[in-house]
């Protein structure tokens, strides 16, 4: 059992891309589904699917390929988790600044739901700043 949903999901995405693997599965969570659908969105995953695990309608795992470039590297190159269990980081609209000059993203759970850098600034909501990932 791991106490940090998110930072197991995001870990388990950059030790995929690290060794080239085509996909990666975490166990189901709605927060981390719709944070798999928003780097879906941006480009870094290509699919978020949920599959039933040993046949029952129980227990659920999120089946996530990640995408890769035409010349085989993988888009994700890097994440740096923010927010963490013991210590929340909140950030304003106004504070959520692009990363890595514009080639990554800001992900941040908000009223609005999860959402990005760039949606945070159209929208002005502010929120749980969550992770960096470019």
């Amino acid at each position: 059992m791991t106490t940090d949903r998110i930072g197991d999901f995001i870990i388990r995405l950059q030790n995929a891309a690290a060794i080239g693997k085509p996909t990666v599965s975490a166990p189901y969570s709605s927060h981390v589904l719709a944070i798999a659908k928003k780097l879906k969105e941006l480009g870094f995953v290509v699919s978020a699917d949920v599959e039933a695990v040993g046949g029952s309608d129980v227990k659920k795992e999120i089946v996530v390929a990640l995408a890769y470039d035409e010349h085989g590297q993988p888009r994700l190159r890097g994440v740096k988790r923010i927010s963490k269990p013991g210590r929340r980081l909140y950030v304003p609209h106004t504070g959520a600044h692009t990363v890595k000059g514009g080639t990554g993203a800001r992900v941040i759970s908000s009223s609005a739901g999860v959402i990005s850098d760039k949606e945070a600034r159209q929208k002005r909501v502010g929120g749980e700043n969550l992770f960096e990932i470019w």
